[in-house]
């Protein structure tokens, strides 16, 4: 079992920043990829940024590229989500994640990849603007 708690999550406006982070805990040598999700009211939840635990390699949902900056620290088993230049459409509850998978591309930002994997709490961004 992998228990997973997300931190940092808060009220900003639009163009500010936050940081979130996944502290992660139990048998974290069973996943090899983490990753952060979101979903807003009456939205499907989309996969925003991954890293693989081994490698430090990182996807990026075309709607945060180049303003959400994923992270590691494995000393201290977290994962952290840099969002800068914060919009109101990233407003959504944001989801850590952990899995293991056999594949490295694009394609593993979709939520079926991790169906089987484990799921944190969920911390709440709101960005108003």
């Amino acid at each position: 079992q992998v228990q997973l708690v997300e931190s940092g999550g808060g009220s900003v406006q639009a163009g500010g920043s936050l940081r979130l982070s996944c502290a992660a805990s139990g048998y974290t040598a069973n996943t090899n990829l983490m990753g952060w999700f979101r979903q807003a009211p009456g939205k499907e939840r989309e996969g925003v940024a991954v890293i693989y635990t081994a490698g430090g390699f990182t996807y990026y949902a075309d709607s945060v590229k180049g303003r959400f900056t994923i992270s590691q620290d494995n000393a201290k088993n977290t994962v952290y989500l840099q969002m800068n230049s914060l919009k109101p459409e990233d407003t959504a509850m944001y989801y850590c994640a952990a899995t293991t998978v056999y594949f490295r591309d694009q394609g593993v930002l979709a939520s079926r990849h991790w169906a089987s994997g484990y799921w944190g709490q969920g911390t709440q961004v709101t960005v108003s603007s």
